[in-house]
């Protein structure tokens, strides 16, 4: 029985159940155990504001030849287009992904004091080892399949163990995110999009694609599977100065005679590790998963924007569920022309398919704006008829900011706001936040006989270090020569828009008995007005015009 011949018993059950209440989300699986040291922990979700109430997905309609047929051009299997999954079929059912992976080791095997540690490790948090193989098993076929088809060793399929535990929205604190723990650089070399609505570092698909590509060229780069590995971990170049070090000693350029940090030499060992045991789960006291070799997931075409809420409903499945297999949506609203599929469950990708198919109505309550001129969020909130915490918090606005113009915010739909963002603006959104402070003065003088640093840094209460960068003085340095320029920033009401003057610095006639006073230039660094101020010492009040 193929997919399509499938659909008559599964749509039939899977169209009642959406008429009737829609289960609970499942409980996300909570990691109480530390990960190996080098494995990003995941950050705790963020609370999304709603636009407003989402769309009411009505009773699906009894399925059509015309709805069936629409149903069967969005469902893909991202692995192996056109052909035909049959999961009756008992050989495939029976056949164990497990075994499969064992088959293609290839790697020289570790035998060292990190691996006894690394086995130590795994072997003592059962529970966490048994989350992470469980959390694999979704993504593990596709990734098995893919390591196949480049000619790899199936270790490779092994590293997001390492790498984050198999979590595709797990994040390091040196900013590399996904289940390959991309940094953002290095994530835009290999194409991964990086904007305010997707990171394709959390992408299935693409991340997958990303590191194999980037693991085949370390692979070529070094001709040696651990090197490649040692520089995924390290970075390329930090592996090509060892290996080059020792080339200049005459020493030999293996993995196990290059100099690296303890995190790189550690890494390998914990891949042998996992390697261990899968390959004999029972000699470490540990049980792996049942997993059956085939497909976990298949794709499905997205053509019109749409809720994440709404997308999970039409699926069957909770919204963390839904986001299990699509971690890469920064925002509450998937939008077509960014992301061309969604990933879900074999059942659940039908069910969609169908329900999607059968749709009437809108699906998305929420779209984009592009700021028209640098902003305060209660302005823009006003202007988009939103409330400004709600806006602040669904585009992630800190306090104290400003939204400078050209920047693209999420917003409710609204009856003038109905198309689908454009492509242009789904791929290469950005947002940007300036301080929300007053206009910054220049001000200077000449210094007085022994003027210090530290003494004018607490007149204008700034760090001395800030004095000593605006006057390109150098690190030991700690008073102004007499009559040299001094200068500073300060603090400003905003200028009036009026246009800039200059005025010429000169001495002020003063009354019998009291210093003269001198008029000192002062420019506005933001506005670029020029301003006086007339004072004995800088410290003075200020005369603006």
């Amino acid at each position: 029985m193929t997919i399509h011949h499938r659909w008559s018993a599964l749509l039939l059950a899977s169209l009642l159940a959406a008429c009737a209440t829609q289960p609970p989300a499942s409980p996300a699986s909570s990691d109480a155990s530390p990960a190996p040291a080098g494995t990003a922990q995941v950050p705790p979700p963020t609370p999304v504001a709603a636009a407003s109430s989402a769309p009411v997905l009505p009773p699906m309609p009894a399925p059509t030849l015309a709805t069936e047929a629409a149903a069967s051009a969005l469902l893909e299997d991202t692995l192996r287009p056109g052909v035909k999954v049959d999961l009756s079929d008992t050989a495939i059912e029976n056949a164990d992904l497990w075994a499969r992976l064992r088959a293609g080791f290839a790697m020289p095997e570790l035998d060292n004091d990190g691996v006894r540690k690394a086995e130590a490790w795994y072997s003592s948090r059962p529970d966490y080892v048994q989350r992470m193989t469980e959390r694999g098993s979704r993504y593990l076929f596709h990734i098995v399949e893919e390591v196949e088809k480049r000619g790899m060793p199936t270790e490779m399929a092994l590293l997001p163990f390492i790498e984050s535990a198999y979590n595709p929205q797990a994040q390091s604190t040196a900013k590399a995110s996904g289940m390959w723990q991309f940094v953002p650089a290095t994530g835009r070399d290999f194409a991964l999009k990086q904007n305010i609505f997707r990171d394709d570092r959390r992408d299935v698909l693409a991340s997958t694609r990303a590191a194999l590509d980037y693991l085949n060229r370390l692979h070529d780069m070094f001709g040696d599977w651990q090197l490649a590995l040692a520089a995924y971990n390290w970075g390329q170049g930090n592996v090509q100065k060892s290996i080059a070090r020792n080339q200049k000693r005459g020493l030999p350029t293996d993995y196990d005679s290059i100099q690296m940090p303890d995190e790189t030499r550690y890494y390998l060992p914990k891949l042998q590790a996992v390697k261990n045991i899968v390959m004999t789960p029972e000699a470490f006291g540990l049980t792996l998963p049942s997993l059956s070799n085939h497909p976990y997931f298949l794709s499905v075409a997205i053509e019109r924007d749409m809720d994440v809420d709404v997308a999970a409903r039409l699926a069957g499945l909770g919204t963390d569920e839904f986001k299990q297999f699509n971690p890469q949506m920064n925002k509450p609203v998937i939008l077509a022309a960014g992301t061309e599929r969604v990933l879900l469950p074999f059942d659940n990708a039908s069910a969609f398919a169908l329900n999607l198919a059968a749709h009437r109505g809108p699906l998305a309550t929420w779209t984009a704006w592009v700021v028209p001129r640098t902003m305060k969020p209660a302005e823009a909130a006003k202007q988009v008829g939103m409330n400004e915490d709600a806006l602040r918090e669904v585009n992630h606005i800190p306090p104290k900011m400003l939204v400078k113009k050209g920047s693209t915010l999420l917003v409710p739909r609204a009856a003038h706001r109905q198309e689908d963002v454009s492509e242009l603006l789904a791929e290469n959104a950005s947002m940007t936040l300036a301080p929300d402070v007053p206009p910054l003065r220049r001000v200077s003088w000449r210094a007085g006989k022994g003027e210090t640093v530290a003494a004018v840094a607490r007149r204008y209460r700034v760090s001395t270090a800030q004095v000593a960068q605006w006057n390109k003085l150098g690190p030991r340095a700690t008073s102004f020569k007499t009559g040299q320029t001094v200068i500073v920033y300060t603090a400003t009401p905003a200028t009036p828009a009026v246009a800039p003057q200059r005025v010429a610095a000169k001495t002020v006639a003063a009354p019998a008995g009291k210093q003269p006073q001198r008029l000192v230039k002062t420019k506005s660094a933001r506005g670029g007005h020029t301003v006086t101020s007339a004072s004995a010492k800088p410290s003075t009040s200020v005369a603006r015009r």
